[in-house]
């Protein structure tokens, strides 16, 4: 039994949801709309401002996609909604970061800078040089362009020197010993 997929998610008012035939689903709300198709096989029924999840059968491919589908109508609803961010922290000498256009600049300690570009529906601020704050209604891509601005510089154990994100915790290492 998937204890996520038999959730009753719950209409955020403002918020109005749109099942279509082919199981695409439209959310739209104060921060903007997001349209998705999922399986058929799970049965998707918006009723009195709840919304449910029903799975066709008990193969468990099916019992694997309930539980998705539900956590990613959550995810649609609180988006549309509130709108999603995560902070980046980047640590480290001359290590920074600068916006120029729909473009960020950063310089990690290579030869060159890295320029990374800004994907359709995300927002990026950068309140302080080794801060960047990115913003928009759709988890995944979020999730997505924080982790290719980390993956340019991840943290290193030794030092701690590279893009984390702000609630990551770095485990150091001691390095090397004093000769004796």
């Amino acid at each position: 039994m998937s204890r996520i997929g038999n959730r009753i998610l719950s209409i955020p008012s403002g918020v109005e949801v749109k099942v279509e035939p082919n199981n695409v689903v439209t959310i739209k709300g104060p921060k903007g709309e997001l349209k998705q198709k999922f399986s058929p096989l799970i049965q998707i029924k918006v009723e009195d401002q709840k919304l449910s999840t029903i799975r066709a059968n008990e193969i468990k491919h099916t019992k694997q996609l309930h539980g998705t589908t539900n956590s990613l109508l959550e995810g649609m609803l609180n988006g549309a909604n509130k709108g999603f961010e995560k902070i980046l922290d980047i640590v480290g000498v001359g290590y920074r970061a600068a916006l120029a256009g729909n473009k960020i600049n950063l310089s990690l300690g290579f030869s060159h800078p890295v320029e990374y570009q800004i994907p359709q529906g995300i927002t990026v601020e950068i309140p302080k040089p080794t801060e960047v704050k990115i913003m928009g209604i759709d988890k995944q891509l979020v999730g997505q362009v924080a982790a290719d601005i980390r993956a340019y510089r991840k943290p290193e154990p030794y030092k701690g020197k590279g893009v984390k994100y702000r609630d990551e915790k770095i485990i150091r290492k001691q390095g090397k010993a004093a000769g004796k």
